[in-house]
């Protein structure tokens, strides 16, 4: 089986490409893995590290939007996991262009070549966040899309089109939703590497509004083992939400990270809310639970420790990436 994944160099990419060349989804044995991969800010080679002597690896440095690059790549393909996104909130709101660029305009050019190029299966990999809030409850597949930041209406978008280009064309489009990831190799702008990096270098985090915001937390673990189950029997043209079962709001977040850390809520700093900032996420795992076996393995607390560790342990990682965020940020400050 020829796999190409895009986005592979990313948090959840590479996390699904080191497990997939690890043989740990039986269902999908891959005799060639490329990854395609533009390499912005958030996509790092070394997060394949682990596998990149593995002899059916072939990394590609590339945008999702060429499409004569795509095309050649696709010649040959059996199944396409597509993770690359520009994902992170807060740049979407400073910025809207970029989202739209690579989410939408990006898939669509996916969606094309693998179309012409008979692939046999495309897994589109989403966010709960097209939902919009929920105050209670949880919300299933079938609930009508309400995003409310730019970039969760430009995964709206994408899903969209991927939904309706399955309809048109009859690719073997899925499309997975899933709730706040976590794990080893996320890039530390995101909440909990961001907060671990900051505490244990004795500087304080900043906590929207008044912390009550609530999200269901997913082990990148899970996440990607939801994907491979998916990738290997889900419906066509069907939606599958994936969760992780364990709902907190950012403060009680903040203070599992604290007490991890050993630090108190003297480094907790209070900072103006996000704008147009979703309340609650909640998902109904219902479906791919019945359908296809998923249940998720790895307990809150351990996973969580055990990804606060990883951050302690490797700050060679970590530490540049920050420092060259912060290099970026000032510059475009100084540029406006």
């Amino acid at each position: 089986m020829r796999v190409l994944v895009t986005g592979g160099a990313g948090f959840i990419g590479s996390h699904f490409v080191r497990e997939l060349l690890s043989g740990t989804y039986p269902s999908l044995e891959p005799t060639r893995v490329v990854v395609l991969d533009a390499l912005t800010y958030a996509g790092n080679r070394a997060n394949l590290d682990p596998v990149a002597a593995d002899p059916r690896l072939e990394f590609v440095q590339g945008d999702i939007c060429d499409a004569p690059l795509v095309a050649r790549l696709f010649a040959g393909t059996d199944l396409v996991v597509h993770f690359a996104a520009e994902s992170h909130v807060d740049r979407s709101i400073e910025d809207s262009s970029a989202f739209v660029h690579t989410n939408v305009l990006g898939t669509q050019t996916l969606l094309q070549e693998a179309v012409r190029a008979g692939v046999g299966r495309f897994v589109h990999v989403s966010t709960d966040e097209v939902y919009g809030s929920i105050e209670t409850g949880s919300w299933d597949e079938e609930e009508p899309l309400l995003p409310n930041s730019p970039y969760a209406a430009s995964k709206a978008s994408s899903d969209l089109i991927a939904l309706a280009v399955h309809r048109t064309h009859g690719l073997e489009v899925c499309v997975t939703r899933c709730s706040n990831n976590y794990g080893p190799y996320q890039f530390p702008e995101k909440a909990i590497p961001l907060f671990t990096t900051n505490l244990v270098d004795g500087l304080d985090v900043p906590l929207y509004g008044d912390g009550g915001n609530s999200r269901d937390w997913l082990h990148v673990d899970d996440h990607c083992r939801g994907i491979a189950l998916v990738a290997a029997k889900g419906r066509p043209g069907e939606i599958y939400n994936i969760g992780g079962g364990t709902e907190l709001t950012n403060r009680e977040l903040t203070g599992r990270l604290l007490d991890l850390c050993g630090r108190d809520t003297s480094a907790v700093r209070q900072v103006a809310d996000r704008a147009a900032h979703d309340r609650r996420y909640s998902v109904d795992i219902t479906k791919i639970s019945t359908e296809l076996g998923y249940a998720p393995q790895v307990p809150f607390d351990q996973g969580l420790a055990d990804t606060v560790a990883w951050y302690r342990d490797n700050r060679a990682w970590w530490e540049p990436l920050k420092a060259r965020t912060a290099q970026e940020r000032a510059a475009g400050s100084r540029a406006h």
